[in-house]
């Protein structure tokens, strides 16, 4: 579970980490009264999405009509499909230096590790490997200021500032173990001579470890189509791109986004509606796709606890009720193959035998729809 930024800060507060003054608004007028209270002041976007800064979502203010004029523009942006709802205005204080800091999970060595480097700002991503320290941490052991010096040394950062480092590094170490985090990241961490100060935050909470979490603000990411799918017993996430893809089964479902990814095409979702789903449940995931408006739909059906005639008999269904315009490419296997075959080919439907076949030509028809790369 991702926290919006406002929200993430609040928990650094929590576990005395310093952040920047400032406070949440849903208007233009609230933005205008707190840059009088703040001063020259940052305009930032809360989302869950980042890039923010590249988007035209942060925005810096030196007085209350800029920031009313400020605030209504971007109350008024749609920011990677997230429409901003309430902007966090901050005080304006540009820092020395900016840094980077980071403590996540390294899921192959399976131990917490902090991330750190002295070119804050950027995506870690952009940071050259050589200029990112990485130090993995014992569980067992837990955090030792040491750990903090040996990090200053490599960053560089020095004098009392050390101090503020150590101390820092110990609550963000703290408020990850407690609060079972995936990923705490401060980007940038601001240095202000002997004082270090988080000016961005992003948190991320484990999903499996909420139900010990009462008192974390619970935060809905699911887009209106996820949501959707969820209510109809379906594991659907949004991806973007142009090829719908429809499987029975996470393995199947993802080893299918793999190969369409392979030949160059480009995911529009992941929809899993699982095994044994009977006639009307396959009907309902086939309408959810639709709903997305795809270039091209890919359906591959490896038939275990799922019948392949069943899939074959709601998708006819489907296809003769809603007119299917959209190019679809149908690989079926498995349990009752050959009937599930027999009333496709009835209803004029090429049925693949290979999965490898069935996704190049989806992906080969969604470029010459426009889509792919």
């Amino acid at each position: 579970m991702k926290l919006y930024e406002y929200m993430g800060k609040k928990l650094f507060a929590d576990y005395h980490i310093p952040i920047p003054r400032g406070r949440v608004v849903e208007t233009e007028e609230e933005a205008s009264k707190a840059a009088v209270e703040l001063g020259g002041a940052v305009v930032k976007s809360q989302v869950l999405t980042g890039k923010r800064g590249k988007s035209g979502g942060i925005s810096f203010v030196d007085t209350p009509e800029e920031a009313s004029r400020e605030a209504s523009r971007i109350l008024q942006m749609e920011i990677g499909g997230e429409q901003v709802k309430n902007v966090l205005m901050e005080e304006k204080h540009p820092p020395e230096k900016e840094l980077y800091l980071a403590l996540t999970v390294d899921g192959e060595a399976r131990r917490p590790l902090v991330l750190a480097s002295q070119y804050g700002g950027m995506d870690i991503e952009e940071v050259p490997d050589e200029h990112i320290v990485k130090w993995p941490l014992d569980a067992l052991v837990g955090y030792h200021p040491y750990i903090a010096r040996e990090i200053c040394h490599q960053l560089g950062i020095e004098g009392k500032a050390v101090k503020s480092f150590i101390k820092l590094l110990g609550s963000l170490y703290q408020l990850f173990k407690e609060k079972d985090a995936e990923l705490l990241e401060i980007n940038p961490l601001g240095w202000y001579g002997e004082e270090l100060i988080a000016l961005d935050s992003k948190v991320v909470i484990d999903d499996d470890a909420l139900y010990r979490q009462k008192d974390l603000p619970q935060v809905e990411e699911k887009t209106d189509m996820e949501k959707k799918a969820s209510q109809m017993g379906l594991a659907y996430v949004d991806l973007g791109g142009d090829v719908a893809v429809m499987a029975n089964g996470a393995g199947i479902t993802m080893a299918t986004l793999d190969l369409v990814q392979h030949f160059g095409g480009t995911p529009a979702n992941f929809l899993d509606f699982g095994g044994g789903a009977g006639e009307e449940k396959t009907a309902g995931a086939l309408e959810l796709l639709l709903g997305t408006n795809p270039r091209v739909i890919l359906i591959n059906i490896f038939g275990g606890i799922t019948r392949c005639d069943v899939v074959a008999r709601a998708f006819v269904n489907v296809k003769e009720r809603q007119g299917i315009a959209i190019p679809f490419f149908f690989r079926l296997v498995g349990t009752n193959e050959e009937e599930g075959r027999k009333i496709l080919e009835e209803a004029g439907i090429e049925v693949f035998q290979s999965m490898k076949e069935a996704v190049s030509r989806a992906v080969e028809e969604s470029k010459k729809q426009g889509g792919g790369q």
